[in-house]
């Protein structure tokens, strides 16, 4: 299959006076024109089903409540002068020169139950072209109404934002892909949930909001030239070293598989629990979007959910693998329409690669637990020996961050009084672990520093959070802040971050999330 001609990435250009859309014209300030931005729109020469121009719908008082200035500093923006007036860009009452302001169509499977779906609540102002020449979407969240709002008013809440602000900034520094923050502006408008709320708008930057829901929306309309599009565009944007051949829909498909494979072991890795794992919550990139009833494991427990709409357990801390194979599932059905020649044995391909994900999800979840248990070289018995660990983290009800943290300890104080040595089973299962260690070539105190690289003793912990929100939606970011600072620098033990690595007393009620819509 020959990629299509009528999509190319179009000339990158500076210096923009004005912006041109379907409602007019509109004219950059000065301030705008010198931000730094630099403003290409490939998505929009696809087919106009995949968007509609959206303008962001004004707001009263815009005022930066967040502002992310190492990654402006990272995108090439001017720093200053977004300091000063960024929040009128920030909040969409105007644009940067070079913007094409859009929302996005795509569908997904919410819960098992498909559905067409889109940007509801956000425009996507366009694709930045960074100093290296990194290509990142630049999308506000909350900015109003678009064609896909259905019923609902475009906006967000002030505290649902500034918790993603928060997790993606601290998933980020863990190492794990994400979407990232540029900057929280509060709008000086409530917004009507089961109470008026304050309002706010999230910068979202992400290698592209291209979902398995844009795909899944592109085999619902059932046009293949449009579909066929849609996959050169993708992989030219996120593959781009994938041969062009009639092999294409299974080579890009089993490219995604493999990140999606890789992703989601990260997630396990740290206790990450996403809460809303849908199709159209899926980036084609591998990057973790959109953090609604996101929370990490205090207390470790596999069947942990943390959503208060996944009363199934559906998304389970444990079922996330499981879940993110079933998703590319859909994306392989939806990618049967760009596949020439019979549909039966183009099914029997899609599936022979489907069926390679645990194996490459196995692969790079051991490579994780053998880093955090110490181990540099695999052994056979090297998965049981993580999971029998964690079978007695769940009968002690063991904080799931910590217990990694306190092997490196065991290993740089044998006689630590560490309350690992008071779980039931821990003391035969110490010393197979050092048993198992004595293989490796590396002395104990090497080990115990190369474990400490990856176990962080920071993660973003339910409690700080929700107290970090609590003060933010009542004008104060202080909290918000501090706990920026000490995710910012996860795997190390300060004097600055002690408050912060303790997760919920035990005997605190559920920890319980919301999608904030």
């Amino acid at each position: 299959m020959a990629r299509s001609e009528e999509v190319k990435f179009s000339e990158i250009k500076t210096g923009f006076l004005c912006l041109i859309t379907a409602a007019g014209i509109i004219v950059a300030t000065e301030e705008q024109r010198n931000s730094g931005w630099c403003f290409d729109n490939s998505f929009t020469h696809l087919p106009e089903v995949f968007f509609s121009h959206t303008k962001p719908e004004p707001v009263k008082h815009a005022v930066n409540v967040l502002f992310n200035e190492d990654l402006a500093n990272d995108l090439g923006l001017d720093v200053d002068n977004l300091r000063s007036s960024g929040a009128q860009v920030f909040s969409g009452n105007e644009m940067p020169a070079g913007a094409v302001p859009i929302a996005q169509a795509y569908a997904g499977h919410q819960f098992g139950h498909f559905t067409n779906l889109g940007d509801g609540r956000a425009v996507l102002l366009g694709e930045h072209i960074t100093p290296t020449k990194q290509r990142v979407d630049i999308q506000l969240k909350g900015s109003g109404h678009t064609s896909y709002s259905r019923s609902g008013d475009g906006r967000a809440v002030l505290g649902p934002m500034v918790r993603e602000y928060i997790i993606s900034e601290g998933m980020h520094s863990l190492g794990i892909p994400s979407t990232r923050s540029l900057a929280v502006t509060a709008t000086g408008e409530n917004v009507l949930r089961n109470l008026p709320l304050p309002g706010a708008i999230l910068t979202r930057v992400a290698e592209s909001h291209i979902r398995i829901g844009t795909f899944q929306y592109a085999a619902a309309l059932g046009d293949k030239n449009n579909l066929c599009q849609l996959l050169n565009y993708t992989v030219g944007r996120h593959y781009p070293d994938l041969p062009n051949s009639p092999d294409l829909p299974f080579t890009f498909f089993e490219s995604v598989l493999d990140k999606q494979a890789s992703l989601v072991a990260h997630w396990m890795l740290v206790g990450f629990v996403h809460g809303v794992l849908n199709t159209d919550n899926v980036s084609i990139a591998g990057e973790t979007i959109d953090y609604g009833p996101c929370a990490f494991l205090d207390v470790y427990h596999p069947e942990t959910v943390f959503s208060s709409i996944d009363s199934r357990g559906r998304y389970s801390f444990e079922k996330q693998p499981v879940m993110t194979q079933w998703n590319l599932a859909r994306l392989a059905e939806s990618l049967l329409l760009a596949c020439s020649g019979e549909q039966d044995k183009a099914v029997e391909k899609f599936v022979s690669i489907l069926e390679t994900f645990f194996e490459r999800y196995e692969k790079y979840y051991l490579l994780g637990t053998n880093a955090k248990l110490g181990l540099q070289h695999q052994e056979k018995e090297d998965a049981a020996l993580y999971s029998d660990l964690l079978d007695i983290m769940k009968f002690s009800q063991a904080d799931f961050s910590s217990t990694f943290v306190g092997l490196s300890q065991l290993l740089e104080d044998k006689n630590a009084d560490s309350v690992l040595l008071k779980m039931p089973g821990f003391d035969h299962w110490e010393q197979r672990w050092r048993l198992r260690l004595s293989h490796e070539s590396r002395s104990l105190l090497e080990i115990a520093k190369r474990m400490r690289t990856v176990n962080p003793v920071i993660i973003p912990r339910n409690l700080k959070v929700e107290e970090a929100l609590a003060e933010a939606e009542s004008g104060n970011t202080e909290l918000v802040q501090r706990l920026l600072s000490v995710l910012h620098a996860p795997f190390s033990e300060t004097l600055e971050n002690r408050l912060y690595r303790e997760g919920a007393p035990l005997d605190s009620a559920p920890y319980c999330t919301f999608c904030g819509t």
